[in-house]
C-alpha cells in the first residue's frame, strides 16, 4: 500500500482496507463462501468446487492468507485452510459502526 500512503491512517483503518482489498475478487468471495459451508478444506477441494485451475486458486489463497482472512494448517502432504475469526471480527466492528450510523442518523441528502 505504499502508493496509498497507508502510514497516514491508523492500524484499524489499514486492517479493514487490506481485508476489503483481498475480498475484492469474486473468486476470493467464493473461497470464503465455500469455507463457511464446509468449515475447512484442502486446496484440491476448492479445485473441485470452483471453475478455476489449481494455480489460480493457490494465488487467491495466498492473497487471502496475506490479508489474514484464512489460516492454513499442514495435514500430511496437504494444507487444510479455514477462516480466521479475527479478520471477520475486524470487519464486523467496522460495519457495526456503519450500521449504527444509519440507525442513529436522520435522513441524509
Amino acid at each position: 500500500m505504499g502508493a496509498s500512503k497507508s502510514y497516514h491512517f491508523n492500524e484499524a483503518q489499514n486492517q479493514v482496507a487490506n481485508i476489503a482489498k483481498a475480498l475484492g475478487h469474486p473468486a476470493r468471495i467464493a473461497i470464503v463462501a465455500h469455507l463457511l459451508k464446509v468449515n475447512s478444506c484442502i486446496c484440491n477441494d476448492l479445485v473441485n468446487e470452483l471453475p478455476l485451475s489449481q494455480p489460480t486458486i493457490s494465488q487467491h489463497i495466498k492473497e487471502l492468507k496475506l490479508a489474514g482472512i484464512i489460516k492454513g494448517n499442514i495435514e500430511g502432504n496437504s494444507i487444510c485452510y479455514c477462516l480466521n475469526k479475527e479478520a471477520f471480527e475486524t470487519l464486523s466492528q467496522f460495519f457495526g459502526l456503519v450500521k449504527t450510523h444509519f440507525i442513529d442518523s436522520k435522513k441524509c441528502c
